[in-house]
C-alpha cells in the first residue's frame, strides 16, 4: 500500500489548510470526516443499521440520517454513541482503507481529528500534528462555524488533550494561523515524506 501519513489535529488546529497545500503538490488525501458522512448516505448498510438500532425517528422525511436528533439523543444518552460507534465505526475503516489502497500518488494521507482516539492510527506508518494553542483554535474555528466559544471549548475538552497528542506524534507543525509560516514548514517534511516513500517498496 505504499507510504501512509496520517495528519491530525484538535478543532480549528489548521489540518485543512495543510492537507489542501499537500493536495496542490499532488497528494491524495483520504478524509476520516467525509468518509464518516459518506458511509451513512442513503442506500448505504450502516444508515440501515442505524434505522434498526434506534428506530425510525433517525431518518428524514428525504429517507436521510436526521444528524441533528440523533446528535441530541446522544447528548442526552452518552451510552448510545457506543452503540452508533460500532455501527459506523467499522464502515467508515473499511472505506478509507479501501481508498488509501486506491490513491496513486508518492504517497498518501489520511486526515482525521480523531485519528489516535478511534485507532486509526494502525492504519499509518507516521503521523504529523497541526498544532495550535487553544486561544488560536478559539479563534479559528468560532470564525470558520458560527459555534459559541463555550461550544468549541466542549469539543476541545471531548478530544484527546493537546500534550497527549503532542507525545503520540513523530513530527508537529505549530501552526500560527499564518499561510506562509504553515507551508514553509510543511516542504521540508514533503521532501522527507518523498523519501520515505521510496523506501517503502
Amino acid at each position: 500500500m505504499g507510504f501512509i501519513l496520517g495528519v491530525t489535529g484538535g478543532i480549528g488546529s489548521g489540518k485543512s489548510a495543510a492537507t489542501q497545500w499537500f493536495e496542490s503538490q499532488g497528494i491524495t488525501v483520504v478524509d476520516a470526516d467525509i468518509v464518516a458522512r459518506e458511509v451513512v448516505e442513503l442506500g448505504q448498510p450502516a444508515l440501515n443499521a442505524i434505522q434498526k438500532a434506534f428506530g425510525d425517528w433517525v431518518i428524514s422525511n428525504d429517507g436521510s440520517l436526521n444528524r441533528r436528533a440523533l446528535r441530541e439523543h446522544i447528548f442526552q444518552f452518552p451510552e448510545a454513541r457506543h452503540t452508533l460507534e460500532q455501527i459506523t465505526h467499522p464502515a467508515i475503516r473499511q472505506s478509507i482503507v479501501k481508498q488509501l489502497q486506491q490513491a496513486q500518488s508518492p504517497y498518501v494521507i489520511l486526515v482525521s481529528p480523531l485519528l489516535f482516539e478511534t485507532n486509526q492510527h494502525e492504519l499509518v506508518q507516521h503521523t504529523l500534528l497541526i498544532d495550535a494553542d487553544e486561544q488560536t483554535q478559539l479563534d479559528r474555528a468560532s470564525q470558520r462555524d458560527g459555534q459559541s466559544e463555550e461550544q468549541i471549548r466542549k469539543i476541545i475538552a471531548a478530544q484527546m488533550s493537546r500534550s497527549e497528542k503532542q507525545k503520540r506524534a513523530n513530527d508537529i507543525i505549530l501552526n500560527d494561523g499564518l499561510l506562509e509560516h504553515l507551508h514553509a514548514q510543511l516542504k521540508p517534511l514533503h521532501l522527507e515524506y518523498l523519501q520515505k516513500a521510496e523506501h517503502c517498496f
